[in-house]
């Protein structure tokens, strides 16, 4: 858009690119069908720094997909919740309401 600088623009190309060369390792047989990065992303700093690591690829790939993130990496604070429908359909952990309307 007008609106984005062209270096951002790039990155993005970038990022679109990598997703794609991923979903060909998947296609192509290369990519465990359950365990691979695209499944298991976002990958969170403590995912990958945990000690043990019993994915087939390696950490560098979870935490850096592709080569613009070695300066500009973000971090998410959250992984994924039970895969699509945890993450389309959240659950609250408040309270009851009831709790909240109490005059004690």
């Amino acid at each position: 858009t007008e609106s984005e600088a062209r270096q951002e623009l790039d990155r993005f190309c970038d990022a679109l690119l990598a997703i794609r060369a991923e979903i060909a390792d998947f296609e192509e047989g290369r990519s465990d069908p359950q365990d691979n990065p695209l499944c298991n992303a976002p990958h969170t700093i403590t995912h990958v720094l945990d000690g043990e690591w019993t994915h087939p690829y390696s950490r560098e790939c979870a935490a850096r997909p592709g080569s613009w993130q070695q300066e500009h990496k973000f971090w998410p604070s959250v992984g994924r919740i039970d895969n699509a429908y945890g993450d389309r359909q959240l659950v609250c952990s408040c309270p009851p309401i009831e709790d909240y309307l109490s005059s004690d």
